[in-house]
């Protein structure tokens, strides 16, 4: 029977980054449910089509065939075909992917091809839902969440790092957008499983936070 762990958390939380050392770690294969949201919103963009245009893209949506495939050890995206890997991590395409993933029919194509691969294989997914409704059976859910200062902060430090200009009051602002829209949506809204553990990382750096989840997998292992 496959293992699955399901990391759930808003924005910035460092889901993405805990989940993929997890991953190595244990030799899991990590399935990256945002990197596949922003993949149809990379598709929706460049079909021209706008965020608040329900109709549009559900005409839209079976167009865009979404895959994951691992090479040299790296997660790649590919979008009918083509990888887009390097395109998927920038504002644009992050807010379009947090405006269209609130739509049930966008949610339907994608949660299917996740589902599918966690019956058969030790898989980690981290996202917005999956302890709550991707994964409902998961043997091991986490909600990782940080203050919205942290966030933003990490956020801002990233974004210099690369040599962008950033401003951390926009951020911070734009996290907090970010968190009520993820909050309050109709389509599976972010929340904590109840069966979920609660892991602050506010205080804590990237070590510590793999430490206390894998002590929590070994737990459940046992």
């Amino acid at each position: 029977m496959a293992f699955n762990i399901a990391i759930d958390g808003p924005a910035g939380a460092g889901k993405s980054t805990i989940a993929k050392t997890l991953a190595k770690q244990m030799n899991y294969v990590y399935v990256d449910t945002g990197a596949m949201y922003r993949a149809m919103a990379y598709y929706f963009l460049n079909q021209g089509i706008a965020a608040d245009d329900e109709a549009s893209i559900a005409a839209a949506v079976d167009g865009a065939d979404v895959t994951i495939r691992y090479e040299n050890d790296a997660q790649q995206v590919y979008l009918n075909g083509e990888n887009i890997t390097g395109y998927l991590r920038t504002e644009e395409v992050g807010n379009m992917a947090s405006s269209t993933s609130v739509y049930p029919i966008v949610r339907k194509k994608l949660v299917a091809l996740q589902q599918k691969l966690a019956k058969t294989t030790d898989v980690i997914m981290d996202g917005r839902d999956i302890g709550t409704c991707v994964l409902p059976n998961a043997q091991v859910k986490i909600y990782l969440t940080a203050s919205v200062q942290t966030r933003a902060k990490r956020r801002y430090d990233e974004l210099i790092t690369k040599g962008e200009t950033a401003d951390l009051e926009q951020i911070a602002a734009d996290i907090e957008e970010r968190d009520y829209r993820d909050m309050h949506r109709d389509a599976s809204p972010l929340k904590q499983a109840e069966d979920a553990v609660l892991v602050d990382s506010s205080e804590m750096n990237i070590e510590e936070v793999v430490a206390a989840i894998t002590a929590i997998v070994k737990e459940k292992q046992v």
